[in-house]
């Protein structure tokens, strides 16, 4: 029998309060979501499976998702003042994984914040040079159609976007998911301020994270395309103390038995 694992809160800075689950035992490890994702939809869970025999592993709805709550102004600082309150909550130390949009975040809080020990990212998706058409109006789409609550035209607007083909993003239409991608599509907007003008085209600004000293490790799909490959070289290149690790086989989607033993080895490496 499986033992169910209770759901707390922590207030973040602004008062707003952020749903977390902890599970296992060992050094904290916090797991950051990216665009859509969140504790009861996407890899969190079982990346939290896979690593509670080694970790204390923290997962959280990032705010707007699940049960957290959804203060507005939406600001990315307020998200970074998110990620500081789930430290505290682990003792003032911990590690990182972050997947897309989230590896975007975290690269932001780790430069921000005290008690990141490592941080392990799995494709951010900036595009950094010619090898990708620029997002060019991204943001500002996005925005739009959320004033309008068409939640459906944003999901299908930022899928066609990030690469899905449309008969894809027909059929995911007309799925019992779609209900769930609906009710956390308002926090597309969120995601794409995250990215910034790193989908633009534009190589990545020179000390990008001046704070994010601590050890990186910087996941890429073996089958991802080439602006992703790019990308997270382009990353490593930024920071002192970064390496970049290929993953035979693998696309944008995280697949926690592939992963976790690399994020094993990384974290338990003193």
């Amino acid at each position: 029998m499986t033992t169910a694992i209770a759901t707390r809160t922590v207030a973040s800075a602004d008062g707003t309060k952020i749903a977390y689950q902890q599970a296992g035992s060992g050094p904290a490890l916090l797991v950051v979501d990216g665009a859509l994702c969140y504790r009861a939809f996407g890899p969190a869970a079982a990346l939290a499976k896979q690593l509670q025999d080694q970790f204390t592993v923290y997962t959280y709805d990032r705010r707007g998702r699940g049960e957290s709550g959804d203060t507005k102004p939406y600001s990315v600082d307020r998200e970074i003042e998110d990620i500081a309150a789930l430290i505290e909550v682990a003792g003032g130390s911990v590690n990182v994984f972050a997947m897309s949009s989230g590896a975007a975040l975290a690269l932001e809080a780790a430069s921000r914040l005290d008690g990141i020990a490592k941080l392990a990212i799995y494709e951010a998706p900036f595009i950094v040079d010619d090898s990708h058409p620029p997002r060019v109006g991204f943001q500002e789409t996005l925005d739009a159609l959320i004033a309008e609550d068409d939640r459906s035209g944003a999901l299908k607007f930022f899928m066609k976007t990030v690469g899905a083909p449309s008969i894809m993003v027909t059929i995911m239409s007309l799925t019992p998911p779609w209900k769930k991608l609906k009710a956390v599509a308002h926090t597309l907007p969120h995601d794409a301020r995250v990215l910034g003008d790193r989908g633009l085209g534009h190589p990545l600004p020179a000390n990008a994270w001046p704070g994010a000293k601590m050890p990186v490790l910087a996941f890429v799909g073996g089958k991802s395309p080439k602006v992703m490959h790019n990308a997270q070289q382009a990353i490593v290149d930024q920071l002192p103390d970064a390496r970049l690790v290929e993953l035979p086989g693998q696309t944008h989607m995280v697949k926690a038995p592939v992963v976790a033993p690399h994020l094993v080895e990384f974290y338990r490496v003193v």
